[in-house]
């Protein structure tokens, strides 16, 4: 087999456990050897409509089988997986189809007026519909294996970041990028071949696919995806399918632990629950533990694949807050301006290398050079370390408050914001102040049906934050500016609530 990439996987794991469930849609149950004939079938389609290697085909869509099939039918034909984002306007996906130069788009059927919209503003000739259109393509297919040669260097798929400033920019990751994260998150969250996982993170996001769904699937086991995170239909899932493992951003689980059914659910099935995408905050953490679950963090980016430190079982409570060491085969320092390593205590950037990290942007040879220094990828993200070398993140560079010569870092104050019990969200910005130079704001969103009181707010500080943390004043906003991907847009917030007047 001349396939060193992820086409390759379908192949590779039927000839192992065929019989074995892959995959879990509502009803439809997929074994492994039905994988990997359906993804070769798809992958005959798409040649026979011109896709050829290097050739990128994109994917518009909830979690779906389809959506799977089309990255190994990609990655069969050595051509590169563009997914796209379903929560992006029209415009946006227009844009990214047209950056990538995507060839082929596979898409749902639920964003059918969308694509009808599309052509003549990208280079895609080959368009089809999951469900009947996509069943009759692969029906027409053959099934006969195809052997083309694909090496670890070669692009898999160009992911884009959520582009909280200017236009998204799209990682090249490669087979071999997602091989050795693959390989970490083997190594350390010990999956099984019986594991049952629940994919209700999207898929188009580089944690649901990278940290949850390709490991498993790499080591045999079984993916539930869930076209939609919902926190009840979730608690049904983990009781129906006896789920073994989820991952999740910290509002997902937030979600579950505010949720009615969370005292009494069963989710004694559960043995593994990983988190990422944000800071998680303390108070949340606790609420796993009370609960008698083991919540594991960890922390990364798009660009490595995305894992970069994990914090293990072992050591979740003895250092609950921390972002972990790194991941067996990833290099970790958290640095000054000039690359070299700070002291213990001390606040610097997180830089990242290993083989799971991108050679690049696609078509941005300038930016990829900013980021990529020695070998290293510079984060942009504030960290320090502790006498044990344990990383735990203090926020992005850019969010940084700097008020009379301190540095204070808003997620430290929102982590605490966040543990009233009438506070939902929060972003903490920096104003402007004649005497300080700037100052702490706190925007926050209350429980339905609660009142906060700013005063309240502030008090309920005092005494837990040095005097010159604590936010010289509280809006009360009904909701925060997001990304598509759900990440919190600080451009916006700073935009909206950040003038010397409170609105």
């Amino acid at each position: 087999m001349r396939n060193e990439g992820l086409g390759s996987w379908p192949a590779r794991r039927a000839r192992k456990t065929p019989h074995r469930t892959a995959l879990v849609h509502g009803e439809v149950s997929t074994d492994y050897r039905t994988l990997y004939t359906r993804t070769s079938r798809l992958a005959h389609a798409l040649r026979a409509r011109g896709v050829r290697r290097g050739d990128r085909v994109a994917y518009l869509g909830p979690n779906h089988p389809a959506y799977l099939e089309t990255l190994f039918a990609a990655g069969t034909l050595g051509a590169v997986f563009v997914p796209l984002n379903t929560r992006l306007a029209a415009p946006e996906i227009a844009y990214q189809l047209a950056d990538s130069g995507a060839r082929a788009l596979i898409h749902d059927p639920t964003h059918t007026a969308l694509v009808a919209g599309l052509p003549g503003s990208t280079d895609v000739r080959t368009y089809v519909e999951v469900g009947h259109d996509y069943e009759e393509l692969l029906a027409a297919a053959g099934a006969e294996p195809i052997d083309e040669t694909v090496t670890a260097d070669d692009t898999c798929l160009i992911m884009y970041t959520s582009g909280t400033t200017g236009r998204p920019k799209g990682a090249m990751l490669t087979h071999g990028n997602l091989v050795w994260n693959a390989v970490n998150v083997l190594v350390d969250t010990d999956l099984t071949t019986d594991e049952r996982a629940l994919v209700s993170a999207p898929l188009f996001h580089t944690a649901g696919l990278n940290m949850l769904t390709l490991p498993v699937l790499l080591k045999g086991g079984t993916c539930v995806l869930a076209g939609a995170f919902d926190p009840a239909a979730t608690f049904d899932l983990i009781e129906r399918h006896r789920i073994t493992f989820m991952f999740g951003v910290p509002a997902m689980f937030d979600q579950l632990a505010r949720h009615p059914r969370w005292r009494d659910a069963d989710l004694s099935s559960l043995h593994l629950l990983t988190c990422g995408g944000s800071p998680v905050p303390t108070p949340l953490i606790t609420a796993y533990q009370e609960r008698g679950l083991t919540f594991l963090q960890g922390y990364g980016m798009t660009e490595a694949s995305p894992g970069t430190l994990f914090l293990d079982a072992e050591h979740a409570v003895g250092k609950a807050g921390s972002a972990g060491v790194p991941h067996f085969f990833s290099d970790v320092r958290v640095v000054r301006p000039d690359l070299t390593p700070v002291e213990a205590g001390e606040t610097g950037e997180v830089v990242v290398r290993g083989p799971h990290v991108m050679p690049g942007y696609w078509g941005l040879p300038e930016e990829s050079a900013a980021v990529l220094a020695d070998g290293w990828f510079r984060s942009g993200d504030a960290a320090r370390v502790d006498d044990d070398g344990y990383v735990y993140i203090v926020d992005r560079m850019k969010d940084m408050i700097i008020s009379g010569g301190e540095n204070i870092y808003p997620a430290e104050i929102e982590d605490l914001l966040l543990a009233h019990p009438d506070i939902v969200e929060c972003a903490v910005i920096g104003v402007a102040d004649d005497r300080w130079g700037e100052v702490p704001r706190a925007v926050v969103v209350p429980r339905e049906g609660t009142a906060l009181d700013p005063g309240e707010v502030l008090a309920s500080l005092s005494g837990r934050l040095a005097k010159y943390k604590i936010p010289k004043s509280v809006v009360v906003a009904d909701e925060l500016p997001r990304t598509a991907s759900g990440k919190l847009l600080k451009s916006r917030v700073r935009e909206r609530f950040g003038t010397r007047q409170l609105p």
